[in-house]
């Protein structure tokens, strides 16, 4: 029982810390462009010299 006390809210924290995380990443624009960076690593754009 003494164990509850000090995991219960340790869970709530992390939990709240992981939704904050999420949140914020939502607010910075994170998801915008999901195919950038897949099509990028297709592209060539190597400079010849």
């Amino acid at each position: 029982m003494e164990n509850l006390m000090i995991l219960i809210p340790a869970a709530l924290l992390l939990g709240g810390l992981g939704v904050g995380a999420f949140m914020w990443s939502l607010n910075a624009n994170q998801y915008e462009d999901l195919d950038g960076a897949a099509n990028r690593i297709l592209l060539d754009d190597d400079l010849e010299t």
